[in-house]
């Protein structure tokens, strides 16, 4: 087998189990040993932290204001069945976060600034509320859907009236309309 050969080889079975991708709406209940609150409320920080946890083999991580009044995580010393959950993001060890992607919604998106309007709203995790809302006002361009605990205890809409850079911040749903 030529060097070529074997060096695709190798590089096919690495890709065939390679671990799962973590996944925002999902959780693994049970299989707990540790919680913990998580201060920066980012589901990256609980993945870390099964990373560097030798009996770690799966995590859950809950948004603010579902679980617990703060952003907790929860590491597992099994690999449970993930459940679909708005409440959480899941993964297991070795694993990234992976958001969710499904049509023009931004998962873990913020696009600050460039602000016309803003209310309290209810809770969604697609933030499907606020992207209806910017639809019905013509001067709306995007919007950002903010869940709840992260500015206060309702989920928040900002309608922007121009596009602004988009920023990897795990509070938000981001969309733009025009």
């Amino acid at each position: 087998m030529s060097l070529r050969a074997l060096t695709f080889c190798l590089a096919a079975c690495l890709f065939a189990v390679a671990p799962a991708r973590a996944q925002t709406g999902f959780d693994r209940p049970g299989g707990d040993y540790s919680s913990f609150p998580v201060r920066s409320a980012d589901p990256a920080a609980c993945a870390a932290r099964c990373e560097r946890e030798g009996r770690c083999r799966a995590w859950s991580f809950s948004y603010p204001r579902t679980a617990a009044p703060g952003a907790m995580c929860w590491l597992k010393n099994q690999v449970t069945t993930r459940v679909e959950d708005s409440c959480c993001v899941s993964g297991v060890k070795g694993a990234g976060v992976l958001e969710r992607k499904s049509g023009p919604n931004e998962f873990s998106i913020d696009r600050t600034g460039g602000d016309f309007k803003s209310m309290d709203v209810q809770t969604d995790a697609t933030g499907a509320v606020c992207g209806q809302a910017c639809e019905a006002e013509q001067r709306c361009r995007a919007w950002t859907y903010v869940r709840p605990g992260y500015l206060g205890a309702s989920a928040r809409c900002f309608l922007k009236e121009k596009l602004t850079r988009p920023r990897h911040k795990p509070c938000c749903v981001s969309g733009v309309v025009r």
